[in-house]
């Protein structure tokens, strides 16, 4: 029975952001006096005065990337994710830490805080302006969102760049030790692939924003951990459980092994290969399934390493190589890994393919091969993940700004945080990191994405701006 009752708390507390997301959202869009927003704001009624009968005071707190309410920590639910992001998103934009509701809540309150909500989004002071907007409310009240925030923030950024390089660093070396003859600590891998999964399920938009940072020099290296972090991110969107996901990102860290095998002249070169050359090259995914089964004694991941070592090219269709006859279909981990082995590939300036595609161009590329080369249902999480413009792209605003894309919004895709890095006055900056859904006081947007455009075309760095 009171396994029960936990149940149904958890499942109210979880409404109550949900609900909350929904209304702000919907506000967003219509207006206040639309079916769809008065359905909402009834509905959030409903269940938030039930249970202030109960509790008086109900808390919404945010600490982190967490909601709290009355000291009880709200888990995400894949259903409700994109509500939980957003809402999330929206309070540290406007600076609030807490809402606290109390007594019973009428539909004027509700408004006064929609009100208070979309003034904040456009403001300068967000904060002051949202509790300004409340002073007539007596049973809704804000709280700050802590200073120490932004400290964490920076902390996190020196986490996750630290996790990346490791990866990195670890990825050069297994390459190097193999070469050389020489045993691989495979113990390791796992811990790194671990870690990364770690700050995936916590800080999946800083990770996926290093993948972003291209190394010509490096690529190889580069590249297999890029495909480890957007397979498992990719994964987590699927709702794989967190030891099924280290093994994806374990069996795609170790996808393009098998080019260790392919001489570096040829590997290395800057023009266009020969025919000879790209029989040489196409064999990879066969030494790739050699030289794994070298690494280590036979287990379930050497064998899944192995199988999506082999099936990465060979698409979802089969008309990849290496040819096969009778095969029936792709392992599921190969279905993700060539996706994103895909995505990567093109947006990387490879050696033999130095001028790298714009992501959103990128995503075109794969759009017309999905369900033929790409599997069409893993294809949509995948755009649905890195947004219609992924992070890193260069984009121009209707404000002849010139921004990179900083960070998606799975709500609006369209409409992702860009850093502006030239402004409308054609000077250099370096931000402010402007949101693509502000709109002015007539409700317009205040800015919108015209066109993407290459950054090497203007010799722009990534990794100055993004690490």
């Amino acid at each position: 029975m009171e396994v029960k009752e936990e149940k149904e708390i958890r499942k109210n507390y979880q409404d109550i952001i949900n609900h909350l997301s929904v209304i702000l959202r919907t506000a967003q869009i219509h207006d206040t006096d639309n079916i769809a927003v008065v359905t909402a704001i009834e509905r959030f009624l409903s269940l938030i005065n039930s249970l202030l009968r109960y509790e008086n005071i109900i808390s919404l707190d945010l600490i982190g990337e967490f909601f709290y309410i009355n000291d009880n920590r709200v888990r995400y639910s894949l259903e409700h994710l994109l509500n939980f992001d957003y809402l999330t998103r929206e309070l540290k934009k406007r600076r609030i830490g807490s809402i606290i509701f109390k007594n019973i809540i009428s539909k004027k309150d509700i408004q006064l805080f929609i009100k208070a909500f979309l003034a904040a989004g456009i403001s300068d002071s967000p904060y002051e302006i949202m509790s300004d907007g409340l002073e007539e409310s007596d049973n809704i009240e804000i709280g700050i969102l802590k200073k120490i925030k932004e400290g964490e923030e920076v902390d996190r950024r020196k986490i996750i760049k630290k996790v990346y390089f490791n990866a990195v660093s670890y990825s050069k070396g297994v390459i190097t030790k193999i070469k050389a003859g020489e045993k691989v600590n495979i113990k390791k891998a796992k811990r790194i692939v671990e870690t990364m999964v770690d700050q995936i399920l916590e800080e999946e938009k800083l990770l996926l924003g290093m993948t972003a940072i291209k190394d010509y020099d490096e690529y190889t290296y580069h590249h297999s951990v890029n495909v480890s972090i957007l397979s498992v991110a990719l994964g987590q969107r699927l709702g794989l459980s967190k030891k099924i996901l280290t093994e994806l990102g374990l069996v795609a860290l170790f996808h393009d092994i098998g080019k260790i095998e392919i001489p570096n002249d040829i590997l290395n070169k800057s023009t266009n290969f020969t025919e000879d050359e790209w029989k040489l090259i196409k064999r990879h995914p066969i030494w790739g399934v050699i030289a794994i089964l070298k690494l280590r004694s036979v287990d379930n991941i050497s064998i899944r390493s192995s199988i999506v070592a082999f099936e990465h090219h060979m698409n979802y269709d089969l008309s990849g190589y290496p040819k096969v006859r009778r095969y029936s279909e792709l392992d599921f981990f190969s279905r993700i890994v060539s996706l994103v082995d895909q995505y990567d590939a093109m947006t990387s300036a490879r050696v033999y393919s130095r001028i790298p595609l714009a992501p959103d161009k990128a995503l075109s590329v794969m759009m017309e091969r999905s369900g033929s080369q790409l599997d069409p249902l893993l294809f949509k999480f995948f755009i649905n993940m890195v947004g219609v413009f992924p992070i890193g792209t260069l984009v121009m605003l209707d404000t002849r700004e010139l921004g990179l894309v900083y960070e998606s919004d799975v709500v609006f895709a369209d409409r992702p945080r860009v850093m502006i890095i030239i402004d409308s006055n054609g000077e250099n900056v370096r931000g402010p990191v402007v949101d693509l859904n502000e709109k002015n006081e007539k409700g317009k947007y205040i800015r919108s994405i015209v066109k993407t455009l290459d950054p090497n075309k203007y010799k722009i760095n990534l990794a100055e701006y993004l690490l």
